[in-house]
């Protein structure tokens, strides 16, 4: 069995079976749970230098599983053993799975990862079920092939620990249970949100103060959203703008509430019926947003990712050419991460899967509705999706604002959709604002109900709890 056609987030007891009963392969690594963490971390970095893979821990020389006598422990020595590789390996987290009553630690690592890894300075590779050293020529290419500048993972000139969010770290973290780090300065280093210095300090990273910075602008001003909702199919100045900044996670939130209140939305003709439709799917514009945010190029600036709505269409820009070895004959099929620690916080926060299949997805809903494939174009240095929408088909086209028409809604509610429509979202406190003689219990309620009816989205927790279009 291939492991690249399974998901590291669902391994089965009999996927795990069948890897075993493989023996190992370029793409399989078996070891018992008393592995040195050396040999695990060469092991992750060959196959990282390869074309990723699983490793198994608790099957022993035999090939049978073992099982492990202390599994916590040892998830947090796998993640420890990534760690040893220079630059470190920033993977998914391991997971625990049962074989025949025992139970082993599955380590995944992604295919496409856009460095070269050594381990005490030599550089592995898969050969079958073992490990090789790289011969230079095939050092020499694969650093080619990978020649990105890891922009992400340098440290932050100026930037402290004080520059961080701790209740987003905090939430971060939560969504991580059962934390395999002992503390959140360990789990961001091994994420690669920070890197120690010589000196001992531990300091943000880019891809840390773009995750889980306080102000991420301050340091990189291009690391923004435009998004536009222009009335007719040019540019114009009649438009509806904003700009979008702050954390990665928080800008896409954002960028989903635009799209949400700005997607047209009425009744179209097919045959002799009318049917209601959206503009364009929700799922699909969303991805192109979320896929922009996580492999843009964040070195390049004065420039920033664009999302531009039109009366037949919608762009979303990206800076940055197709990175590494991906290419738009290849796009499909091939997988390269340019922000390997970008895409994984974003996988573990929900946004992405880590195996990238959002364009297989989007092609798929695409011709669900009905509408032409989106069209994926490069320039002279970005990138650049197009979704055709429905566009001139919808008969008597509403925006967002009006999809509420045929709710019962009670005043306040109406005033508030109406504040979600213009700002993007409501928050407790800005409808209290709206209604000043009203209890904040009823305030409650009043959220509450419109999510029950499906039409705001509750998001966050606590005080930080905003309400948006779903």
């Amino acid at each position: 069995m291939d492991f690249l056609s399974s998901s590291p987030y669902r391994t089965t007891p009999e996927q795990a079976s069948q890897w075993i009963a493989s023996g190992g392969s370029g793409s399989v690594a078996l070891l018992p749970e008393t592995a040195s963490p050396r040999r695990v971390g060469e092991t992750l970095a060959a196959l990282a230098n390869a074309h990723g893979g699983v490793l198994l821990l608790g099957v022993n020389a035999s090939g049978q599983p073992q099982g492990l006598a202390a599994p916590a422990a040892v998830r947090e020595q796998a993640v420890a053993a990534a760690l040893l590789a220079e630059p470190p390996l920033v993977l998914p987290l391991p997971e625990l799975v049962a074989v025949a009553g025992r139970e082993l630690c599955v380590v995944y690592v992604p295919p496409g990862l856009s460095q070269v890894y050594s381990i005490k300075g030599q550089y592995l590779t898969r050969a079958g079920k073992e490990n090789r050293v790289l011969s230079t020529a095939e050092l020499r290419a694969l650093l080619i092939a990978r020649g990105e500048g890891h922009f992400e993972a340098s440290i932050v000139p100026g930037a402290g620990l004080g520059e961080l969010d701790d209740a987003a770290i905090e939430r971060y973290l939560e969504r991580l249970s059962p934390l395999t780090a002992p503390s959140a300065t360990a789990a961001l280093l091994a994420r690669g949100c920070l890197r120690a210095t010589p000196q001992g300090e531990q300091l943000p990273t880019y891809a840390g103060i773009l995750l889980f910075g306080r102000h991420p602008q301050q340091f990189l001003p291009s690391a923004e959203i435009i998004a536009v909702r222009y009335a007719g199919a040019t540019m114009s100045d009649e438009f509806v703008r904003e700009d979008i900044r702050g954390p990665l996670s928080e800008q896409i939130r954002r960028a989903e509430a635009f799209l949400t209140a700005n997607m047209r939305r009425g009744m179209r003709i097919r045959g002799f019926t009318r049917e209601e439709v959206a503009e364009y799917p929700l799922a699909v514009a969303r991805e192109a947003v979320v896929n922009a945010v996580a492999h843009r190029d964040y070195s390049l600036r004065g420039d920033s990712i664009r999302l531009l709505m039109f009366s037949d269409r919608m762009e979303v820009y990206s800076p940055g050419r197709l990175p590494g070895h991906v290419t738009l004959d290849n796009l499909l099929y091939e997988r390269f991460s340019r922000n390997e620690v970008i895409v994984q916080v974003l996988s573990d926060l929900g946004f992405i899967e880590r195996l990238g299949y959002g364009i297989d997805r989007m092609i798929a809903a695409m011709q669900e509705a009905s509408l032409p494939a989106p069209r994926f174009e490069e320039t002279a240095a970005g990138f650049r999706v197009t979704l055709l929408g429905h566009g001139h088909d919808l008969v008597s086209a509403s925006p967002a604002t009006q999809r509420w028409g045929n709710e019962l809604l009670n005043p306040r509610q109406e005033q508030a959709m109406a504040h979600v429509a213009e700002q993007g979202r409501i928050t407790n406190s800005a409808f209290q604002t709206l209604c000043p003689e009203v209890s904040p219990e009823t305030i409650r309620r009043d959220l509450a109900d419109l999510v029950d009816r499906g039409l705001l989205m509750k998001i966050g927790e606590k005080r930080a709890t905003y309400y948006i279009m779903k």
